[in-house]
């Protein structure tokens, strides 16, 4: 996209951490933003931040309600026009060993990480198509989306979590070819560590008959959010990323320079298990 300013962008996990940054930083160019979260404290303040930089409205919204997102899409572009930039940045961390699997915990995670995204661009993918005005869509994965790092406690967040990761790694790679002759970009946000709250917030709204963590799980994740907020990337930072990255059409988008190694290790995994010549039939 050659501009941003006089667009429309929807941003859901928008009130905080991330998604608010992003929203930040594209109201800062001129866009009008649509923020959707779970938190309705923190809509109120970030609709009463943005609003003095842009013309802003906050919704309210679990991105697993279909139903609901679809009144939501319809009532922002009719306040605020066309929506061209969409943001699927919702998403929860939250796992269970393999010994406690459950489908609730299962339903939940994907439900958010992985149908949350899905949701997002039922939503606004055919009416952005169909105005042929082009646009662009960011998905918020994580480097949990490219790697499984069993040393690291950033990085080895549980199956559940990986697994819904990935899957937005691979929706996003794919829509991004279907979607560039309708010029249509589509990246793909795999942030390492970055200052949020997002294992606490993911508690608070953690289903109330989903199975308890083992003491493991936690343990892994309270040290994660620790490590998070005191060493994390700023998230203004990201927004920043994000925003560039847009007007760039980059297909990825990351934040942690030492994901390189994990990355180029199962790179060259893959490529080892690649066969020399084809398989014969017996």
């Amino acid at each position: 996209m050659d501009s941003l300013a006089g667009r429309t962008a929807f941003i859901t996990g928008g009130a905080r951490g991330i998604g608010l940054a992003i929203a930040r930083s594209l109201a800062g160019r001129g866009v009008s933003v649509a923020v959707a979260d779970l938190d309705e404290s923190a809509l109120h303040a970030a609709d009463a931040e943005l609003s003095a930089v842009t013309t802003a409205r906050s919704y309210l919204l679990d991105v697993r309600d279909r139903q609901r997102y679809a009144e939501i899409a319809d009532a922002v572009e009719a306040e605020l026009g066309p929506v061209s930039i969409v943001v699927n940045n919702a998403g929860v961390i939250d796992s269970v060993a393999p010994s406690r699997m459950d489908h609730t915990l299962w339903d939940y995670v994907m439900g958010v990480n992985a149908g949350g995204v899905y949701n997002g661009l039922q939503a606004f993918v055919p009416r952005m198509i169909e105005r042929g005005l082009g646009g662009h869509i960011v998905n918020t994965a994580s480097a949990a989306g490219l790697f499984v790092d069993g040393q690291s406690l950033l990085y080895k967040s549980g199956f559940l979590y990986h697994a819904s990761k990935y899957a937005v790694v691979g929706l996003s790679e794919s829509l991004r070819v279907e979607l560039a002759h309708h010029g249509i970009g589509v990246s793909v946000l795999c942030p390492g560590p970055v200052a949020t709250d997002m294992v606490e917030n993911t508690q608070r709204f953690r289903p109330a008959e989903a199975p308890q963590r083992s003491a493991k799980i936690n343990t892994i994740l309270e040290a994660a959010q620790k490590l998070v907020r005191d060493h994390g990337v700023s998230p203004a930072v990201v927004g920043e990323l994000v925003v560039e990255a847009m007007i760039e059409n980059r297909p990825y988008i990351l934040t942690a320079p030492d994901n390189a190694v994990p990355i180029r290790a199962r790179m060259e995994a893959l490529l080892d298990a690649v066969p020399q010549t084809p398989a014969q039939p017996e």
